[in-house]
């Protein structure tokens, strides 16, 4: 028993030695290098392992204008077989938006918005269609899609939530996604919700000059407030829409003070004719809209009509003879005629007294003629005696 217990001790101290010896030799080869083939493999493997998570972030990461402007990074995946909304559509989202330094300056749950009508920041709106349900993202926007250089103000503050030119973070979920047609809307409730919703966005979008979103957005709200789709010449019969008269009333006041906000909008960017028709939908309605009125005189001094827009904006004076505003611009607008008939009395002048001096040029130039052919005539004359003289005195030499 001894010598087996013995013998198996020095197995085992064999054995051991033996391991020790090979570590050591691997421990000698990695020193000397030729053990480097393991440790590269092991940086191959670590490698690879880095450059498959990368793909998976550049997947999850997304530079939309390839500028770095407008970059959308996912936080959380969408469950397979989410729908994923189009231009249009309406959509449920939770958002937080962030300045560089993590102050919160936007805030909304359950916020509702149709993707294209601006009712968030554009950067968003870009983003959304690109967006599957449930899913959550991080979005980084340059001031140029978020408030640009005007910044962001709440209405009474004089400090700014989001300064001029300042980047913003988001991080968007996006909750729901429907397509609405238009010719399901008929509640009442939901289409002065929406043309409403519609209006004072594009309020918010005239107070900062920009005037084509503007006019893009009251063009959305006439697009739920007038029942008539678009035709103000047609007529509906009370049982054409399960609306009463004082909802009819209601939605049909809405969409003429969106009429003159557009009326107003397009006069800032010069767009007269299209004004003038927007101008006109007010007063077939109500002749004595004194707003509307006053539009119209801008419009046709814009038009260059002068006494147009003066008797205008002498019957919105009769309407409101306390508004200062009209009576001003009615005082600036007969100084402008005056001025306008003094240019045009010598501009008259002037043509007249052009007109005179051509036909004293056309009368000289007729005149002219004639005293040279007058000279010419004499000349001959003078040359058909001197000839006859001549030929006298030579036949006389000849015959004697």
């Amino acid at each position: 028993m001894d010598t087996e217990k013995s013998s198996s001790s020095s197995f085992e101290d064999l054995t051991n030695a033996e391991d020790t010896k090979d570590i050591r030799k691997v421990t000698a080869e990695a020193a000397t290098g030729d053990g480097a083939t393991t440790s590269t493999d092991l940086g191959e493997e670590k490698t690879s392992a880095e450059e498959s998570e990368a793909a998976v972030e550049g997947e999850d990461e997304c530079d939309i204008l390839g500028n770095k402007q407008l970059i959308k990074r996912i936080i959380k995946k969408a469950p397979k077989g989410a729908n994923q909304p189009s231009r249009g559509f309406l959509v449920t989202i939770n958002f937080t938006g962030k300045l560089d330094n993590g102050k919160v300056v936007e805030e909304e749950k359950g916020f509702q918005c149709h993707i294209g009508d601006f009712e968030v920041v554009q950067g968003l709106d870009m983003v959304l269609p690109m967006m599957l349900v449930g899913e959550v993202s991080q979005v980084s926007v340059d001031p140029r899609f978020g408030y640009g250089s005007i910044g962001l103000k709440r209405e009474g503050d004089s400090e700014f939530v989001v300064p001029p030119d300042s980047n913003l973070t988001y991080e968007i979920e996006l909750l729901d996604s429907k397509y609405e047609d238009f010719a399901d809307l008929k509640s009442f409730e939901l289409l002065r919700k929406y043309g409403t919703r519609k209006k004072e966005r594009a309020n918010f979008f005239y107070k900062r000059l920009e005037f084509n979103t503007a006019i893009h957005l009251y063009r959305r709200a006439l697009d739920y407030l007038d029942t008539r789709d678009g035709d103000p010449e047609a007529e509906l019969l009370k049982e054409d829409l399960p609306f009463s008269n004082s909802d009819m009333q209601t939605l049909l006041e809405d969409r003429l003070i969106v009429y003159n906000n557009l009326a107003m909008t397009q006069i800032k960017i010069a767009a007269y004719d299209a004004a003038l028709t927007s101008v006109e939908h007010v007063l077939r309605c109500q002749p004595n809209n004194s707003k509307a009125l006053y539009r119209k005189g801008r419009i046709l001094e814009g038009k260059a009509d002068t006494q147009g827009a003066i008797k205008l904006l002498q019957k919105v004076a009769t309407l409101e003879p306390e508004n200062r505003a009209v009576q001003s611009d009615l005082a600036r607008l007969f100084i402008k005629a005056r001025r306008e008939e003094h240019n045009e009395k010598e501009m008259y002048q002037k043509m007249l007294g052009q007109a005179k001096k051509m036909e004293q040029k056309t009368a000289t130039r007729q005149k002219q003629p004639l005293v040279d052919n007058s000279k010419l005539k004499l000349l001959g004359y003078l040359m058909g005696t001197i000839l006859i003289g001549v030929a006298g005195v030579a036949i006389y030499r000849y015959k004697y």
